[in-house]
Protein backbone atom coordinates (compact mmCIF):
# COMPACT_ATOMS: atom_id res chain seq x y z
CA UNK A 1 0.00 0.00 0.00
CA UNK A 2 1.14 3.88 -1.11
CA UNK A 3 2.82 5.83 2.13
CA UNK A 4 2.08 9.39 2.27
CA UNK A 5 5.17 11.44 2.47
CA UNK A 6 5.02 15.24 3.76
CA UNK A 7 8.12 17.59 2.39
CA UNK A 8 9.50 19.70 4.57
CA UNK A 9 10.81 23.08 3.02
CA UNK A 10 9.38 24.01 -0.08
CA UNK A 11 13.02 25.92 -1.46
CA UNK A 12 14.44 24.99 -5.09
CA UNK A 13 15.78 21.86 -4.28
CA UNK A 14 12.36 20.48 -3.37
CA UNK A 15 11.28 21.56 -6.82
CA UNK A 16 13.61 18.93 -8.46
CA UNK A 17 12.05 16.10 -6.03
CA UNK A 18 8.39 16.60 -5.28
CA UNK A 19 7.26 15.51 -9.07
CA UNK A 20 9.64 12.15 -8.10
CA UNK A 21 7.77 11.87 -5.26
CA UNK A 22 4.27 12.44 -6.23
CA UNK A 23 5.08 10.27 -9.19
CA UNK A 24 6.23 7.84 -7.39
CA UNK A 25 4.20 4.19 -7.58
CA UNK A 26 5.13 3.39 -3.92
CA UNK A 27 4.07 7.19 -2.63
CA UNK A 28 0.54 8.18 -2.20
CA UNK A 29 -0.30 11.62 -0.96
CA UNK A 30 2.78 14.51 -1.19
CA UNK A 31 1.89 16.93 1.69
CA UNK A 32 4.12 20.37 2.12
CA UNK A 33 5.06 22.54 4.95
CA UNK A 34 7.40 25.62 4.76
CA UNK A 35 7.80 28.48 7.30
CA UNK A 36 7.13 31.05 4.64
CA UNK A 37 3.12 29.35 3.58
CA UNK A 38 3.56 31.00 0.21
CA UNK A 39 6.06 28.71 -0.89
CA UNK A 40 4.20 25.81 0.01
CA UNK A 41 1.24 27.18 -1.31
CA UNK A 42 2.84 27.13 -5.00
CA UNK A 43 5.09 23.63 -4.63
CA UNK A 44 1.22 22.32 -4.08
CA UNK A 45 -0.31 24.07 -7.00
CA UNK A 46 2.71 23.40 -9.42
CA UNK A 47 2.42 19.84 -9.19
CA UNK A 48 -0.74 19.10 -7.73
CA UNK A 49 0.12 17.77 -4.52
CA UNK A 50 -2.19 16.94 -1.73
CA UNK A 51 -2.31 20.18 0.39
CA UNK A 52 -0.22 22.30 2.69
CA UNK A 53 0.21 21.31 6.64
CA UNK A 54 0.87 24.35 8.39
CA UNK A 55 3.83 23.62 10.57
CA UNK A 56 6.47 21.01 11.08
CA UNK A 57 5.12 20.30 14.31
CA UNK A 58 1.77 20.03 12.75
CA UNK A 59 3.40 17.80 10.38
CA UNK A 60 4.64 15.07 12.37
CA UNK A 61 1.66 14.80 14.28
CA UNK A 62 -0.88 14.10 12.02
CA UNK A 63 -1.31 10.74 11.35
CA UNK A 64 -1.51 11.21 7.71
CA UNK A 65 1.86 11.56 7.27
CA UNK A 66 4.21 8.23 7.20
CA UNK A 67 7.38 9.94 6.01
CA UNK A 68 8.81 13.10 5.66
CA UNK A 69 11.68 14.39 3.51
CA UNK A 70 13.51 17.10 4.74
CA UNK A 71 14.76 20.15 2.49
CA UNK A 72 15.48 22.73 4.68
CA UNK A 73 18.96 24.80 5.74
CA UNK A 74 21.65 22.51 5.74
CA UNK A 75 22.05 22.70 9.43
CA UNK A 76 18.63 22.16 10.79
CA UNK A 77 18.78 18.22 9.51
CA UNK A 78 19.64 16.32 12.29
CA UNK A 79 17.36 18.00 15.27
CA UNK A 80 14.72 17.84 12.38
CA UNK A 81 15.29 14.27 11.50
CA UNK A 82 15.33 12.95 15.49
CA UNK A 83 11.90 14.95 16.08
CA UNK A 84 10.52 13.03 13.37
CA UNK A 85 11.71 9.66 14.09
CA UNK A 86 10.41 10.17 17.49
CA UNK A 87 7.36 10.95 16.41
CA UNK A 88 7.66 7.27 14.33
CA UNK A 89 7.68 8.90 10.95
CA UNK A 90 10.48 7.65 8.22
CA UNK A 91 12.68 10.24 7.11
CA UNK A 92 14.34 11.06 3.91
CA UNK A 93 17.05 14.09 4.65
CA UNK A 94 18.76 15.56 1.98
CA UNK A 95 22.77 16.16 3.46
CA UNK A 96 24.70 16.60 6.25
CA UNK A 97 22.98 14.15 7.74
CA UNK A 98 24.04 17.07 10.87
CA UNK A 99 26.74 18.91 11.71
CA UNK A 100 27.41 17.61 15.23
CA UNK A 101 28.51 14.57 16.45
CA UNK A 102 25.97 14.35 19.16
CA UNK A 103 23.27 14.92 16.67
CA UNK A 104 24.32 11.75 14.27
CA UNK A 105 24.24 9.78 16.94
CA UNK A 106 20.81 10.87 18.03
CA UNK A 107 19.56 9.92 15.27
CA UNK A 108 21.11 6.14 14.63
CA UNK A 109 19.45 5.79 18.53
CA UNK A 110 15.84 7.21 17.08
CA UNK A 111 16.41 4.70 14.15
CA UNK A 112 16.87 1.60 16.32
CA UNK A 113 13.89 2.87 18.63
CA UNK A 114 11.33 3.19 16.32
CA UNK A 115 12.13 1.32 13.96
CA UNK A 116 11.38 3.54 10.65
CA UNK A 117 13.71 4.17 7.83
CA UNK A 118 15.94 6.95 7.88
CA UNK A 119 18.12 7.82 4.47
CA UNK A 120 20.15 10.39 3.43
CA UNK A 121 20.01 11.59 0.14
CA UNK A 122 23.60 11.54 -0.77
CA UNK A 123 23.93 12.10 -4.65
CA UNK A 124 27.38 11.07 -4.94
CA UNK A 125 26.50 7.64 -4.14
CA UNK A 126 24.91 7.13 -7.49
CA UNK A 127 26.98 9.43 -9.28
CA UNK A 128 28.39 7.52 -12.17
CA UNK A 129 32.08 7.60 -11.51
CA UNK A 130 31.31 6.01 -8.01
CA UNK A 131 29.10 3.31 -9.38
CA UNK A 132 31.79 2.45 -11.97
CA UNK A 133 34.54 2.34 -8.95
CA UNK A 134 31.84 0.49 -6.89
CA UNK A 135 31.40 -2.06 -9.67
CA UNK A 136 35.06 -3.03 -10.37
CA UNK A 137 35.75 -2.90 -7.04
CA UNK A 138 33.29 -5.57 -6.11
CA UNK A 139 35.14 -7.14 -8.97
CA UNK A 140 38.60 -6.94 -7.45
CA UNK A 141 39.81 -5.00 -10.82
CA UNK A 142 41.13 -2.80 -7.99
CA UNK A 143 43.20 -5.07 -6.18
CA UNK A 144 43.41 -3.97 -2.64
CA UNK A 145 42.64 0.05 -2.86
CA UNK A 146 44.87 2.17 -0.64
CA UNK A 147 44.19 5.82 -1.61
CA UNK A 148 41.48 7.74 -3.09
CA UNK A 149 40.28 11.02 -3.59
CA UNK A 150 36.88 13.34 -3.76
CA UNK A 151 36.58 16.85 -4.16
CA UNK A 152 33.50 19.05 -4.48
CA UNK A 153 34.14 22.14 -6.48
CA UNK A 154 31.37 24.59 -6.08
CA UNK A 155 32.59 27.75 -6.57
CA UNK A 156 30.14 30.67 -4.79
CA UNK A 157 29.93 32.86 -7.87
CA UNK A 158 28.29 29.66 -9.74
CA UNK A 159 24.72 29.59 -7.91
CA UNK A 160 25.46 29.43 -3.96
CA UNK A 161 24.79 33.39 -3.69
CA UNK A 162 21.89 32.85 -5.07
CA UNK A 163 20.89 30.46 -3.69
CA UNK A 164 21.59 31.69 0.10
CA UNK A 165 19.68 34.77 -0.91
CA UNK A 166 16.61 32.76 -1.74
CA UNK A 167 16.74 30.76 1.53
CA UNK A 168 18.29 33.27 3.60
CA UNK A 169 16.73 36.71 3.25
CA UNK A 170 18.37 39.72 4.69
CA UNK A 171 20.45 38.36 6.74
CA UNK A 172 22.11 35.82 4.15
CA UNK A 173 25.82 36.64 4.51
CA UNK A 174 25.61 35.20 7.85
CA UNK A 175 24.11 31.63 6.72
CA UNK A 176 26.86 31.99 3.65
CA UNK A 177 29.87 31.23 5.60
CA UNK A 178 28.65 27.82 6.27
CA UNK A 179 31.72 25.75 7.23
CA UNK A 180 32.64 24.09 3.74
CA UNK A 181 33.85 20.53 5.36
CA UNK A 182 30.45 20.67 7.47
CA UNK A 183 29.17 20.06 3.69
CA UNK A 184 31.31 17.08 3.00
CA UNK A 185 28.94 14.11 1.67
CA UNK A 186 29.57 15.21 -1.63
CA UNK A 187 33.13 14.67 -1.24
CA UNK A 188 33.86 11.21 1.26
CA UNK A 189 30.34 10.29 -0.14
CA UNK A 190 31.69 9.01 -3.57
CA UNK A 191 34.61 7.68 -2.15
CA UNK A 192 32.94 5.87 0.71
CA UNK A 193 30.34 4.63 -1.70
CA UNK A 194 32.47 2.38 -3.35
CA UNK A 195 35.32 1.89 -1.21
CA UNK A 196 33.93 -0.09 2.07
CA UNK A 197 35.54 1.20 4.61
CA UNK A 198 35.69 4.01 7.22
CA UNK A 199 37.53 6.70 8.78
CA UNK A 200 39.34 6.49 11.76
CA UNK A 201 41.72 9.49 11.80
CA UNK A 202 41.26 13.26 10.49
CA UNK A 203 43.34 16.12 9.78
CA UNK A 204 42.13 19.90 8.28
CA UNK A 205 43.62 22.36 6.53
CA UNK A 206 41.75 25.40 6.01
CA UNK A 207 42.32 28.55 4.11
CA UNK A 208 41.06 31.64 5.41
CA UNK A 209 38.86 33.65 2.46
CA UNK A 210 40.30 37.18 1.21
CA UNK A 211 37.03 38.14 -1.00
CA UNK A 212 35.95 40.67 1.62
CA UNK A 213 32.74 40.97 1.01
CA UNK A 214 30.93 39.89 3.95
CA UNK A 215 30.62 36.38 3.52
CA UNK A 216 33.06 34.16 5.35
CA UNK A 217 33.32 37.00 7.78
CA UNK A 218 34.10 36.02 11.39
CA UNK A 219 32.49 38.98 12.54
CA UNK A 220 29.16 38.39 10.50
CA UNK A 221 29.15 34.44 10.38
CA UNK A 222 26.48 32.79 12.82
CA UNK A 223 28.74 29.63 12.16
CA UNK A 224 32.42 32.02 13.36
CA UNK A 225 33.67 30.82 10.16
CA UNK A 226 36.09 32.48 7.50
CA UNK A 227 37.16 29.75 6.07
CA UNK A 228 36.03 28.88 2.32
CA UNK A 229 38.12 26.63 1.26
CA UNK A 230 39.73 23.49 3.21
CA UNK A 231 41.34 20.21 2.83
CA UNK A 232 41.29 16.90 4.40
CA UNK A 233 43.26 13.97 5.15
CA UNK A 234 41.56 10.47 6.36
CA UNK A 235 43.53 7.67 7.52
CA UNK A 236 40.61 4.58 7.10
CA UNK A 237 40.22 1.08 8.69
CA UNK A 238 42.02 -1.54 7.09
CA UNK A 239 44.84 0.69 5.57
CA UNK A 240 45.07 3.04 3.45
CA UNK A 241 44.03 6.91 3.17
CA UNK A 242 41.69 9.47 1.19
CA UNK A 243 42.13 12.81 0.45
CA UNK A 244 38.52 15.68 0.11
CA UNK A 245 38.53 19.09 -1.27
CA UNK A 246 35.62 21.14 -0.41
CA UNK A 247 36.14 24.37 -2.21
CA UNK A 248 33.95 27.44 -2.75
CA UNK A 249 36.55 30.03 -4.17
CA UNK A 250 37.68 28.10 -7.23
CA UNK A 251 38.24 28.82 -11.15
CA UNK A 252 36.59 25.70 -12.02
CA UNK A 253 33.91 24.90 -13.87
CA UNK A 254 31.27 23.32 -11.56
CA UNK A 255 28.36 24.04 -13.77
CA UNK A 256 30.34 21.35 -15.80
CA UNK A 257 30.99 18.82 -12.89
CA UNK A 258 30.33 19.34 -9.17
CA UNK A 259 32.10 16.34 -7.43
CA UNK A 260 35.41 14.11 -9.17
CA UNK A 261 37.13 11.21 -8.00
CA UNK A 262 40.01 9.27 -8.14
CA UNK A 263 41.21 5.69 -6.62
CA UNK A 264 44.38 4.17 -6.90
CA UNK A 265 44.75 0.15 -6.14
CA UNK A 266 47.45 -2.24 -6.07
CA UNK A 267 46.32 -3.60 -10.24
CA UNK A 268 44.49 -0.30 -11.21
CA UNK A 269 43.56 3.02 -10.53
CA UNK A 270 40.57 5.20 -11.92
CA UNK A 271 40.71 8.45 -12.13
CA UNK A 272 38.12 11.65 -13.56
CA UNK A 273 38.32 15.00 -14.10
CA UNK A 274 35.79 17.54 -15.82
CA UNK A 275 35.23 16.61 -19.05
CA UNK A 276 37.08 12.63 -19.01
CA UNK A 277 37.22 9.77 -17.05
CA UNK A 278 40.44 7.03 -17.42
CA UNK A 279 40.85 3.41 -16.04
CA UNK A 280 44.62 2.60 -15.72
CA UNK A 281 46.83 -0.54 -15.70
CA UNK A 282 50.25 -1.20 -16.04
CA UNK A 283 49.62 -1.92 -19.39
CA UNK A 284 48.27 0.89 -20.48
CA UNK A 285 45.44 3.51 -20.21
CA UNK A 286 41.75 2.84 -21.16
CA UNK A 287 39.18 5.98 -21.71
CA UNK A 288 35.83 5.44 -19.88
CA UNK A 289 34.69 8.58 -20.34
CA UNK A 290 31.27 7.59 -21.96
CA UNK A 291 30.23 4.90 -19.51
CA UNK A 292 30.04 7.61 -16.82
CA UNK A 293 28.59 10.37 -19.08
CA UNK A 294 25.23 11.46 -18.33
CA UNK A 295 22.82 12.28 -21.52
CA UNK A 296 20.52 15.21 -20.28
CA UNK A 297 16.70 14.39 -20.80
CA UNK A 298 15.94 18.29 -21.07
CA UNK A 299 18.22 21.69 -21.76
CA UNK A 300 18.87 24.09 -18.74
CA UNK A 301 16.09 26.53 -20.93
CA UNK A 302 13.56 24.01 -20.33
CA UNK A 303 10.36 25.67 -18.39
CA UNK A 304 10.21 23.19 -16.03
CA UNK A 305 13.75 24.73 -14.93
CA UNK A 306 11.98 28.02 -14.82
CA UNK A 307 12.29 28.18 -10.79
CA UNK A 308 15.88 27.59 -10.35
CA UNK A 309 18.78 29.91 -10.49
CA UNK A 310 20.21 29.71 -14.02
CA UNK A 311 23.59 28.97 -12.69
CA UNK A 312 22.21 25.99 -10.82
CA UNK A 313 20.26 24.92 -13.59
CA UNK A 314 22.80 22.39 -15.13
CA UNK A 315 22.68 20.06 -11.80
CA UNK A 316 18.77 19.21 -12.46
CA UNK A 317 19.20 18.28 -15.91
CA UNK A 318 21.11 15.15 -16.10
CA UNK A 319 19.32 11.94 -16.84
CA UNK A 320 21.26 8.98 -16.79
CA UNK A 321 25.28 7.31 -17.86
CA UNK A 322 25.16 4.00 -19.20
CA UNK A 323 26.82 2.88 -15.89
CA UNK A 324 23.51 3.42 -14.01
CA UNK A 325 21.11 0.26 -14.04
CA UNK A 326 18.31 2.58 -15.47
CA UNK A 327 15.71 -0.42 -16.13
CA UNK A 328 15.30 -0.70 -12.06
CA UNK A 329 13.83 2.75 -12.06
CA UNK A 330 9.98 2.47 -12.05
CA UNK A 331 8.33 4.14 -15.80
CA UNK A 332 6.42 6.92 -14.03
CA UNK A 333 9.87 8.25 -13.11
CA UNK A 334 11.64 7.69 -15.85
CA UNK A 335 9.96 10.52 -18.25
CA UNK A 336 10.58 12.88 -15.72
CA UNK A 337 13.84 15.40 -15.27
CA UNK A 338 16.66 14.13 -13.33
CA UNK A 339 19.51 15.41 -12.00
CA UNK A 340 22.87 15.47 -10.26
CA UNK A 341 24.39 13.51 -12.39
CA UNK A 342 21.52 10.70 -12.52
CA UNK A 343 21.00 10.55 -8.91
CA UNK A 344 17.40 12.18 -8.27
CA UNK A 345 15.94 8.97 -9.62
CA UNK A 346 17.46 6.96 -7.81
CA UNK A 347 17.86 8.24 -4.62
CA UNK A 348 13.52 8.45 -4.37
CA UNK A 349 13.63 4.74 -5.41
CA UNK A 350 15.72 3.75 -2.77
CA UNK A 351 13.86 5.34 -0.09
CA UNK A 352 10.43 4.46 -1.27
CA UNK A 353 11.42 1.25 -1.54
CA UNK A 354 13.31 1.13 1.87
CA UNK A 355 9.90 2.03 3.50
CA UNK A 356 7.34 -0.38 2.04
CA UNK A 357 9.97 -3.36 2.53
CA UNK A 358 11.61 -2.67 5.90
CA UNK A 359 15.21 -2.96 4.56
CA UNK A 360 17.61 -0.35 4.90
CA UNK A 361 18.42 1.57 2.13
CA UNK A 362 21.62 2.11 1.01
CA UNK A 363 22.89 5.47 2.58
CA UNK A 364 21.05 4.49 5.76
CA UNK A 365 21.81 6.26 9.06
CA UNK A 366 24.84 4.00 9.77
CA UNK A 367 26.80 4.80 6.50
CA UNK A 368 25.36 8.35 6.22
CA UNK A 369 27.24 8.89 9.58
CA UNK A 370 30.22 7.49 8.12
CA UNK A 371 30.08 9.75 5.09
CA UNK A 372 29.55 13.18 7.53
CA UNK A 373 31.28 12.20 10.76
CA UNK A 374 34.73 12.70 9.47
CA UNK A 375 34.06 16.21 7.99
CA UNK A 376 32.59 17.44 11.56
CA UNK A 377 35.83 16.28 13.15
CA UNK A 378 38.32 17.50 10.05
CA UNK A 379 36.45 20.97 10.24
CA UNK A 380 37.35 20.37 13.87
CA UNK A 381 40.79 20.06 13.27
CA UNK A 382 40.96 23.01 11.04
CA UNK A 383 39.94 25.10 13.90
CA UNK A 384 43.16 23.22 15.66
CA UNK A 385 45.58 24.41 13.34
CA UNK A 386 45.95 20.82 11.48
CA UNK A 387 45.59 18.74 14.74
CA UNK A 388 45.52 15.10 13.84
CA UNK A 389 41.81 13.84 15.50
CA UNK A 390 40.34 10.79 16.05
CA UNK A 391 36.86 9.85 14.16
CA UNK A 392 34.04 8.28 16.26
CA UNK A 393 32.50 5.24 14.05
CA UNK A 394 28.87 4.19 14.55
CA UNK A 395 29.35 0.70 13.32
CA UNK A 396 26.93 -0.44 10.19
CA UNK A 397 23.60 -0.79 10.03
CA UNK A 398 22.29 -3.82 11.59
CA UNK A 399 21.39 -7.36 9.48
CA UNK A 400 17.94 -6.98 8.49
Amino acid sequence: MPFTIGVVGAGQFADSFAPLFRRHPLIGEVWVTDLRPERAARLVSLYGLAGTIASFEDMIADPRIDAVALFTQRWTHGELAVRALRADKHVYSTVPMGIRVEEIGAIIDAVTASGRIYMMGETSFYNPATVLARQRNADGQFGTLFYAEGDYVHDMDLGFYDAYRFSGGDQWKRTASYPPLLYPTHSIGGVLGAWDTHVTKAVGVGIHDGRGDGVFDRAVSMFDNDVSNATALFEVAGGGSFRTNEFRRVGYPSHIRESRFRFFGTEASFEQVATAAFWYTRDGVQDVSAMVETTATLGVGDPQLAHISPDLRPAFVSGYAPVHDRARIPAALATLPNGHEGSHHFLVDDFATAVISGIQPPVNAWRAARFTVPGIIAHKSVRRDGERLDVPDFGSAPES
